[in-house]
């Protein structure tokens, strides 16, 4: 690791570093740096004084989110639509990708709702099958693959309950070969993890930043692939979605000429303040160091691991380093006693499908994970 993970905490984690509370429950909401507060107060400030936000501060937050997402996910910024979460990406996916009666679309049946709700609806109305592999598995997904007639494959890169990670690379190698839309919720893995979108063969991506991203509610992106975007009309229409909507003063000369760029899937407004956080957020990321931040989260994740093998405590998570992330759930068969009793000694975490889910990040330290299994083994 190299930052300074106690001078991070004072900086930017002071409640952290006062020992408000054993945080370990980023995979249901991130916390929010100091730098990413003060982000959002100053835009905030200034928004309610109008006349100072300027045409450029307003939108040039907007192209700099688009920036730091692309540098972040290896893309382009032209492949990246702003949205406000992971849901609005995967109904891009489920309503604008060519897809009709006699195609089979491929998910998990322990699937987060969001990635599930968008294809059911899609498929009742648009005629295509959704098929559901019935556990995350990287060796049923890819038998399923080899089935007839699929189309689209749309998962979590880390599924929310166990933190199964699926190798995306090896997924994406199949669906390429066999001509398969290839859709990734990727909300519990970006952050823990790294992604690489070409590298991965993935068509689409759909990511909201509340979690792992450490940035407000409201934030999140799309990413479609570049040579995708032009085959793709979104199913429903912001103003700003055509091209010349930049200039405003010709906003009545209509042209329902679609822009070049992923762009056109983004719907206005955005809440700006909150891609101000964003920003915040994600220069603090680069600062550190993605693959820092990476090692210091599995690290974290393999403490707590260890724990579990030494004890004989059963785990929903996978052991391998490969299949996981940062999300360690421990079936207990006294889960909600231990979960209460984690909780009166504030210790933030969470319950999940009857196991206790621990999601330590890179603000955390080793004591603070030794200090929580303590109370478990009590």
């Amino acid at each position: 690791m190299s930052f300074d993970v106690e001078r991070l905490r004072k900086e930017e984690f002071p409640w952290a570093a006062a020992g408000e509370s054993i945080y370990l429950n980023t995979a249901s909401t991130g916390p929010l740096p100091r730098r990413t507060v003060d982000a959002v107060s100053r835009f905030t400030e200034m928004r309610a004084a109008p006349h100072r936000m300027t045409h450029e501060i307003q939108f040039g937050t907007l192209a700099r989110s688009r920036e730091l997402v692309a540098k972040l996910i290896r893309a382009r910024p032209t492949e990246i639509a702003l949205a406000t979460n992971t849901s609005f990406g995967l109904n891009v996916a489920a309503w604008s990708l060519p897809l009709g009666k006699g195609d089979v679309v491929i998910g998990s049946r322990q699937e987060f709702p969001a990635n599930v709700y968008p294809w059911m609806a899609a498929a009742k109305q648009r005629g295509f099958e959704f098929r559901m592999i019935s556990e995350p598995s990287q060796v049923a997904l890819l038998k399923a693959i080899e089935a007839p007639n699929v189309k689209a494959v749309a998962i979590s890169w880390v599924e929310f309950a166990s933190g199964y990670a699926f190798d995306l690379p090896a997924i994406g190698a199949q669906c390429r070969k066999r001509g398969i839309y290839f859709i990734v919720d990727a909300i519990q893995g970006l952050g823990p993890r790294l992604l690489d979108v070409h590298a991965s063969n993935i068509d689409i991506v759909a990511c909201g930043a509340q979690k792992w991203l450490l940035s407000p509610w409201g934030a999140g992106f799309t990413f479609v692939r570049q040579d995708l975007i032009p085959q793709l009309e979104p199913g429903f229409v912001s103003w700003m979605a055509v091209r010349g909507s930049d200039d405003f003063s010709k906003l009545v000369d209509y042209d329902l000429t679609w822009r070049d760029d992923a762009r056109r899937f983004e719907f206005l407004t955005l809440p700006f303040q909150e891609f101000a956080g964003l920003n915040a957020s994600l220069e603090l990321f680069f600062e550190l160091g993605l693959e820092s931040i990476s090692l210091h989260t599995s690290e974290l994740a393999g403490q707590i691991v260890k724990w579990a093998d030494a004890r004989g405590v059963e785990m929903l998570t996978p052991r391998h380093p490969a299949s996981m992330a940062g999300i360690v759930s421990l079936k207990l068969p006294n889960s909600e006693a231990l979960s209460a009793r984690l909780t009166a000694a504030n210790v933030t975490h969470s319950l999940r499908e009857g196991a206790i889910r621990l999601s330590p990040y890179f603000f955390n330290t080793s004591d603070e994970i030794a200090q929580a299994l303590a109370r478990l083994s009590s």
